[in-house]
């Protein structure tokens, strides 16, 4: 077993030896608890499911609630499928944190973008806007003009 869910922290910077600045990412992957064993006589596939975060009971369905009592543990709030050998097959309830992993294991990363909704052409293309007086009325975020109608205009 060889796979964790995460959240991003955030993001810094380290220096190298040779003094470069290196951006990175700080994530914190686990604690996963193994939610369910899938198997193949029951499911069809072998896979694990592994739960991430730990979320209140009272946003917890009662479904749900059977389904992590069954596995012996707390209601989580991330839950997702890897898919297993049959030589690896964890136990439910059984946690997995980073240190799975050694240094300088590459790993492969997965993410979901986070919406951020509609967004007008201040925030999107950096344009500055129409003045706050001068008869400018209700367009004072609009885009404006953007330029010629011809080459060279």
């Amino acid at each position: 077993m060889n796979s964790l869910i995460g959240k991003k922290i955030g993001m810094t910077r380290i220096f190298s030896d040779d003094g470069r600045s290196l951006s990175v990412t700080i994530v914190q992957a686990g604690p996963c608890v193994v939610t369910q064993v899938k198997s193949e006589k029951i499911d069809g596939y072998l896979a694990v499911q592994l739960g991430f975060e730990d979320k209140l009971e009272k946003k917890t369905t009662k479904p749900e609630m059977g389904h992590f009592k069954k596995a012996g543990t707390t209601p989580k709030r991330h839950l997702m499928e890897f898919p297993i050998r049959k030589s690896r097959i964890p136990t439910t309830g059984k946690e997995f944190t980073a240190a799975i992993f050694k240094e300088g294991d590459r790993v492969t990363v997965r993410d979901t973008s986070k919406g951020k909704g509609f967004a007008g052409v201040i925030k999107r293309h950096n344009f500055s806007g129409l003045g706050a007086s001068h008869g400018v009325s209700v367009s004072h975020r609009a885009m404006g003009s953007t330029g010629q109608n011809q080459d060279p205009g």
